[in-house]
């Protein structure tokens, strides 16, 4: 198969409509070619391609910020001496000044498949202000690595946030590109748009389900992401971003295992499994010890449940990330109704309100988890009718 990068390159009938217009590149680690070449350095090679900027968003287009809010700098490209804007520090949203730099942007971001994943807001950002200044912008795309399927409750009305563009699942089961259509239409924005389709992505295909195993090689588009495993896990364990757990960071599997040094993990699994068995499809779950290097509990012995989804036990249809983390908080709470699980912080940019709302677009999640009388149904029911919604919503915008 080829990334729209790769086509974008080969095919210059792609790039005719680009001559004589100045080009900005948003990208980060992972915007690579088939050959692994950075796409900055690949577009500079070419005479009718005019690099004038070039953009990273969160963790920096080098990806070297470790975790949120460590913001990176703007500066000067040594190689190419051009400008790089950062969409992760003194701003969110590119200014004005940073849009007079260029004429047509190119989007090449590997996101990971969930809402969160701040590339698809910052996608959504430079929409809007590529609308507002006459620009245009294009989305060189690449696949979803967890695929079609959808889960998770919907972002609702005045819950938007830089996790949190527009109101849609956690796990949304749609490309860069696609959204990008989305986000133009939910948005009304009057914007030049296009996307540069890859060729043949098979979504449904195994092992992969969305990523191409043995065809292309996984490089971090952040740092606790380095592999499909943890892209698959990510739409529920990003949720221990909000809690007292760790999420795994300081270790080599971060979010796709969860523990706390108070844990007791086999009286949790065994409350899972006879609270919900449905709802751990798909994956196995293995008790598990860790001592992270560094974030929560650094330092510190930590009863742990690790995610498996690597071996002939996956199911991709049946593995439904998002619950199985909701049903361990739920587990937790029952059999430890007084567990501070739920940190208070400033999570991405947001203070007044509880990260593990922000997470999840409301505290819809929160209060089921905290409610002693509500039942698996009760969260299945609210959950199933906001996936629906968006399986309709979403069809008229899909390109493979």
């Amino acid at each position: 198969m080829q990334f729209g990068i790769d086509r974008f390159l080969a095919d210059p009938t792609l790039r005719a409509a680009l001559a004589g217009r100045r080009i900005a590149l948003l990208a980060h680690p992972a915007s690579v070619t088939a050959d692994l070449t950075h796409a900055v350095d690949a577009l500079a090679q070419f005479n009718d391609i005019k690099l004038t900027a070039a953009f990273g968003p969160q963790h920096g287009i080098k990806g070297d910020q470790q975790d949120n809010m460590m913001e990176s700098p703007d500066f000067i490209d040594p190689k190419y001496k051009i400008p790089v804007f950062s969409l992760y520090g003194e701003v969110r949203r590119p200014s004005a000044a940073m849009m007079e730099t260029f004429d047509v942007l190119l989007v090449d971001l590997q996101d990971l498949g969930c809402r969160i994943y701040t590339f698809i807001t910052s996608l959504a950002y430079v929409l809007e202000a590529a609308a507002q200044t006459g620009k245009a912008v294009w989305v060189l795309d690449r696949p979803n690595p967890v695929g079609r399927p959808v889960e998770g409750l919907s972002l609702r009305q005045g819950w938007e946030s830089f996790v949190g563009a527009a109101p849609m699942p956690m796990r949304h089961g749609m490309t860069m590109g696609e959204l990008g259509r989305w986000f133009v239409d939910r948005f009304k924005l009057d914007v030049e748009y296009q996307v540069i389709t890859m060729q043949a992505w098979q979504p449904e295909l195994a092992p992969g389900f969305g990523w191409p195993l043995g065809e292309r090689a996984w490089i971090n588009p952040s740092p606790n992401a380095p592999n499909l495993s943890m892209a698959r896990c990510y739409a529920g364990t990003v949720m221990l971003e909000g809690t007292t757990l760790s999420e795994g960071r300081g270790t080599t599997r971060p979010l796709e295992l969860f523990g706390a040094p108070d844990l007791d993990t086999t009286a949790l699994l065994k409350l899972m499994y006879q609270l919900a068995p449905d709802w751990l499809q798909g994956c196995r779950l293995r008790e598990c010890w860790f001592e992270p290097t560094f974030h929560k509990y650094v330092g510190k012995l930590c009863a742990g449940v690790q995610i498996h989804v690597e071996d002939t036990d996956y199911q991709h249809q049946r593995f439904k990330p998002w619950r199985v983390q909701a049903l361990a908080f739920k587990a937790l709470r029952l059999l430890q109704p007084d567990y501070p699980l739920w940190r208070n912080f400033p999570y991405e940019y947001e203070l007044d309100k509880l990260a593990i709302d922000v997470i999840n677009g409301s505290p819809l999640l929160r209060e089921w988890v905290d409610d002693p009388a509500a039942q698996v149904a009760d969260l299945e029911h609210l959950t199933n009718a906001d996936e629906q919604a968006w399986l309709e919503q979403r069809q008229a915008y899909l390109l493979y």
